[in-house]
């Protein structure tokens, strides 16, 4: 007989249980750090994150979430609390904001989270659209690689690319390393053979990004040699004047295609009206509420379409 057939041969069922010996609900996994002693570090003198009061500090956004966003339907594992305390270097006010906004973006762009998996976009994926290189830079930041001309408007929605990278994003802020804001921190954004009038474009918008955005963007146009200042060569793939060979979208897309059950847990899963989000409940103090998050992220929706 084989072990799994022993193991529950000799386990007592819970229908042979009284209502006492019933056995307590699962407890999310606990908080085990991944990060190495280099990071840790890191974490220490950019993010104020002290591993001696890592789990205090989650234990105290828990605390506030439950107090001041009791209709909330989020996560509160250890794990999922601490990318949100991360991305705001540990304020808890500044955290709980990000954490009701991450919902409310959730809710108020149905056509972007809704059955939000990979095997939803498997058009994209395979386009080439985006994906991420095999190796970090020298600072061990992943790169996202995004190809605008592989879109064929005609074969699918421009909403299917920003699901593609949503869905990107969601995945790389799985591993510790990376997380930081977005709960993600965007380092730098390089647009090589960009086409003059982009220059223009971004001339406009530029006064409008916060000052520390808009100083991470870097256009190099055809000058392969100014973007390898920042990328070396040899983390590059031949498309980008790199040595790491040709780009390869399979890998990434296979570490998509294998997250599929995580996904559908986390997007897919029906949410009553009544439980969604924030309720009837008004945010805490300080707190956006929900016509204005709304009404921003309109904006924001209209601003991705005119720039597409």
């Amino acid at each position: 007989m084989s072990e799994e057939s022993d193991s529950l041969r000799t386990s007592p069922s819970v229908a042979s249980l009284s209502e006492n010996e019933l056995p307590p609900p699962a407890e999310p996994p606990g908080y085990v750090c991944s990060l190495t002693e280099d990071l840790v570090t890191k974490a220490r003198e950019e993010l104020q994150e002290k591993p001696e009061w890592r789990l205090r500090d989650v234990q105290a956004l828990r605390d506030m979430v439950r107090k001041e966003c009791p209709n909330l339907s989020t996560s509160l594992d250890d794990a999922f609390l601490l990318r949100f305390l991360r991305a705001r270097k540990f304020d808890y006010d500044r955290a709980l904001q990000l954490l009701v906004n991450y919902h409310s973006c959730r809710r108020s762009w149905p056509e972007v989270f809704n059955n939000l998996k990979p095997s939803a976009l498997k058009d994209v994926l395979a386009s080439g659209f985006l994906t991420v290189l095999p190796h970090t830079d020298p600072r061990g930041c992943h790169i996202l690689c995004m190809r605008p001309d592989r879109w064929i408007p005609s074969n699918y929605p421009i909403t299917e690319n920003i699901r593609a990278i949503y869905l990107t994003l969601e995945k790389l802020i799985q591993s510790e390393e990376t997380q930081d804001g977005f709960p993600i921190r965007i380092k730098a954004v390089h647009v090589v053979n960009e086409p003059r009038i982009f220059k223009g474009i971004f001339a406009i918008i530029k006064p409008f990004l916060k000052e520390k955005i808009a100083n991470r963007f870097f256009l190099h146009g055809s000058d392969l040699n100014s973007l390898h200042t920042s990328l070396p060569r040899s983390i590059l793939p031949k498309e980008y004047g790199g040595t790491a060979g040709e780009l390869d979208i399979t890998a990434w897309n296979a570490v998509l295609l294998a997250s599929e059950e995580d996904f559908v847990r986390e997007f897919c899963q029906t949410v009553p009206v009544c439980d969604s989000i924030l309720g009837q409940a008004l945010p805490p103090e300080g707190l956006t509420s929900d016509a204005q998050c709304d009404d921003s992220l309109r904006a924001v929706k209209s601003q991705l379409y005119s720039c597409y």
